[in-house]
């Protein structure tokens, strides 16, 4: 099984600046959606109505917020970005099953499955070499 050092160093060899426009994109538009949730809790709180039943919903709003927020940051600068990506997966996750249990939304749905699978990519290929992490790893 690959380890996380087997994959920095492939990733370190492999690094192309078009992968790390990716990255921050992906990140600031991660940001701007934690933006978007904060500022419009009511439309969130609509979103997630077909899972009102499991409880904890406004407990539910705020993670999202907020880890869209931190993680976005995260994830542009290429800091702890796999960590970062493993706590927007779950919210990646609800964001397709929403489609499926409430009102299918076409658009919502491919967005979200591109969303998901570019971070799978990047909780795979990491960071890579112009980030935050290989910076302090080489101590700049």
């Amino acid at each position: 099984m690959l380890s996380i050092k087997s994959l920095n160093k492939w990733a370190n060899a492999h690094t192309y600046y078009w992968l790390d426009l990716i990255r921050v994109a992906l990140g600031v538009f991660f940001f701007i959606k934690g933006i978007q949730f904060a500022s419009q809790t009511e439309m969130v709180a609509e979103l997630i109505t077909p899972l009102q039943g499991f409880g904890g919903t406004m407990l539910l709003v705020h993670y999202i917020a907020s880890a869209h927020l931190v993680g976005g940051v995260l994830i542009a600068f290429g800091l702890f970005t796999r960590w970062a990506l493993m706590a927007q997966i779950p919210i990646l996750i609800g964001a397709i099953l929403i489609n499926f249990v409430g009102i299918m939304n076409a658009t919502a749905l491919i967005l979200a499955l591109i969303v998901t699978l570019v971070s799978i990519f990047f909780i795979f290929y990491g960071s890579g070499k112009h980030s935050a992490d290989y910076m302090m790893k080489m101590g700049y």
